[in-house]
């Protein structure tokens, strides 16, 4: 049973109340913000909660099996507060949110109603609307090692043990022409084998995306100059002379863990394991072998 303080239980009881909500976000990268459906910001346990934002939340319906059916946070984008900015970088991806019934008229009264994460977030033009899941989401995800032909490891981490610093996997570039939304053309990487940085990672160095990570789709070496294809669009327009660092990526197939790293001993995957072909394959008339004499019954000497 959640506690909840005497002088606000006395409040509820006498059906006058005087309470708001408050939604307290923390980002991966540490940085807490606050919001709240009251018309006036509140201070509750040394964060500021802001007022004026247009948060607010649906109705949560929870099932037998503890995990929240339906539940939603919705607001307003301001540049002082959330930014369509930081939603599209993904700043507030998985961010962890706390949800609090507070007490306007005293802020100290308050009680912690929910906790989980932001999901899929939505936008529409100033407005925006965050899945919010309960901490038992945790439950239905995938957790201990898969049996795969491929690797289970990610390039570069403790499992994988590959160093990225590496030089000979590592390099940086400056943008010198835009194709597209998200393909672009670069100076810089021209000593790089093609599709070197297939799957790997590029990081902005400078420019409006400064900080920023994303994946890269396709690699390839187009007279002297390398064209990254993005799996998606930057949040800010990537302009020419813009600079950024690349890592190498992996497919993580056994056959380029060999050839590409030598690094065989450190493959996380079951290369061997039959596949869905195997599974599936049945037997061809004519082909050899299929003679049906593994099914005969064996000849007994008299």
């Amino acid at each position: 049973m959640r506690p909840i303080p005497s002088a606000l239980q006395t409040k509820l009881d006498s059906g006058v109340t005087t309470l708001a909500r408050c939604w307290k976000l923390t980002r991966r990268d540490g940085v807490v913000a606050g919001f709240t459906d009251h018309d006036g910001d509140l201070v509750v346990g040394g964060v500021t909660f802001r007022a004026g934002t247009g948060f607010s939340s649906s109705e949560a319906a929870s099932r037998f099996d503890l995990s929240v059916d339906s539940a939603e946070i919705s607001g307003a984008l301001a540049d002082d507060s959330l930014t369509d900015a930081d939603l599209a970088a993904g700043r507030y991806d998985a961010a962890e949110v706390e949800t609090w019934l507070v007490d306007w008229s005293d802020p100290s009264l308050s009680v912690l109603t929910a906790r989980g994460t932001l999901g899929e977030v939505r936008r529409e033009g100033r407005a925006f609307t965050a899945e919010l899941r309960g901490l038992a989401d945790l439950l239905s995800q995938e957790s201990g090692r898969l049996y795969t032909a491929r690797c289970g490891a990610d390039l570069g981490d403790a499992r994988c043990k590959v160093d990225l610093a590496n030089p000979a996997l590592r390099g940086a570039g400056a943008v010198t022409s835009v194709e597209g939304s998200s393909v672009l053309v670069a100076s810089g990487l021209d000593g790089f084998a093609d599709t070197l940085f297939y799957a790997g990672r590029l990081t902005w160095s400078s420019g409006a995306n400064a900080g920023l990570s994303i994946e890269i789709k396709q690699h390839r070496l187009v007279a002297g100059d390398a064209r990254l294809t993005l799996w998606q669009a930057m949040p800010e327009a990537v302009a020419i002379g813009d600079t950024f660092t690349v890592t190498a990526g992996c497919d993580k197939s056994f056959a380029t863990c060999r050839a590409r790293f030598a690094n065989t001993d450190n493959f996380r995957g079951f290369p061997q394991i039959p596949g869905n072909d195997f599974l599936l394959a049945s037997p061809v008339q004519g082909a050899p072998g299929n003679d049906g004499l593994s099914l005969s019954p064996p000849v007994l000497a008299g």
